[in-house]
């Protein structure tokens, strides 16, 4: 049997100097169960994940950078909010 080749994802765009600072806030268990829609590269020491549970959709953030994972969320929004700052972070444009 061989071995599956390694999923390489959307590699976000470097942010830019100007970047909006999103307000992420540590994520805590829900009821609801939550999918994932769209994700950028796991070969990242940062993941972005955009998602959606109950009706609402927000941007999950996982840091891996320090050794300890670090997962945060954005705001819960509507799908279009959600989605503007999913296309802002992987353009670069927000972090």
């Amino acid at each position: 049997m061989s071995e599956l080749a390694p999923f390489h994802g959307l590699h976000p765009v470097a942010a830019s100097a100007r970047c909006l600072r999103v307000s992420w806030s540590a994520s805590l268990p829900r009821a609801a169960r939550v999918r994932v829609r769209s994700h950028t590269c796991e070969c990242l020491a940062v993941v972005h994940e955009l998602c959606e549970a109950g009706g609402l959709f927000f941007v999950r953030r996982t840091d891996r950078s320090s050794g300890t994972p670090e997962v945060t969320e954005s705001n819960w929004t509507t799908m279009r909010e959600a989605q503007t700052l999913w296309l802002h972070i992987t353009n670069g444009l927000a972090r």
